[in-house]
């Protein structure tokens, strides 16, 4: 499943991948081939995007690495981050994250939890006009962030915007989610599964039977299927590093979406559960 992004109509999957603790590791073997094997999977369903950060510890340099001993960057949409304040400490971090990731240029630049945006923002600007950066954005996790970030949504131009976004957390569905619609902005979801909170939710309880109405297999498709059955959303980038979980959160990508009747029995359902 492909969504389009509003300000070029560029086909992105609309399932990636987040690389938050799950690619920060050392030079194990053992740890290096499950990663590896994630992002092949990845790029084998046909899935692109890959996010990451300088917060990320070691994530973006292990993604490097990978992507070019898989010979995938072109099949790859890179989206990183800037996490720093100031002018100059910002385009050195950029720098060393296009340095880390192996390529002259990334697919998404965003602005991290908005830190220092109105400094960073000129600058995502000049490095897009330049042809190193394809697109830009801010991102952030937090409900108590919502109107900052749609401050930035009313008033600039950006590409993207990245907000988290579960069954159980609807908040951005209010004024985030139509704003972005509205304004041409695309929408990565991050923490979809709430960190695993959702579940440590479900523990024991059975799938639903009608969730076969929209091609759902399993508890993870269920919550990626609901947060995709919004027609704002772009793609969702839920972080695993175990190969099976890959497999089944891209088969949320594939068949049936719920509509929105039975988004709204989704929720009744989770709420009586």
């Amino acid at each position: 499943m492909k969504r389009p992004i509003p300000k070029s109509g560029e086909a992105l999957p609309a399932v990636g991948l987040g690389t938050w603790q799950t690619f920060d590791i050392g030079n194990s073997a053992e740890e290096r081939a499950g990663r590896e094997e994630v992002l092949r999977l990845l790029l084998e369903s046909q899935g692109s995007v890959i996010d990451s950060s300088p917060m990320y510890g070691r994530a973006e340099g292990v993604v490097g690495e990978m992507i070019e001993l898989l010979d995938a960057r072109e099949k790859s949409f890179l989206a990183t981050k800037v996490w720093t304040r100031g002018r100059d400490d910002g385009i050195a971090q950029m720098a060393e994250s296009l340095r880390r990731f192996r390529t002259d240029y990334v697919d998404l630049m965003q602005i991290h939890n908005l830190l220092d945006w109105q400094t960073h923002l000129p600058t995502l600007r000049t490095k897009k006009a330049a042809g190193e950066f394809r697109y830009i954005g801010v991102t952030h996790y937090t409900r108590h962030a919502l109107d900052d970030l749609i401050a930035v949504m009313e008033t600039e131009e950006i590409d993207f915007v990245q907000m988290a976004y579960s069954i159980g957390e609807r908040a951005v569905e209010d004024r985030l989610l139509p704003l972005a619609a509205e304004r041409g902005i695309a929408v990565i979801v991050n923490r979809p599964y709430e960190g695993g909170g959702l579940f440590r939710s479900i523990r024991g309880e059975q799938l639903p039977v009608w969730a076969s109405e929209f091609d759902c297999e399993s508890w993870g498709q269920f919550f990626l299927k609901f947060i995709l059955g919004h027609p704002a959303v772009t793609c969702v980038i839920p972080g695993t590093s175990k190969p099976r979980h890959m497999l089944d959160n891209l088969g949320a990508g594939r068949g049936r979406l719920p509509d929105a009747a039975t988004r709204r029995r989704m929720i009744q359902f989770w709420e009586d559960v």
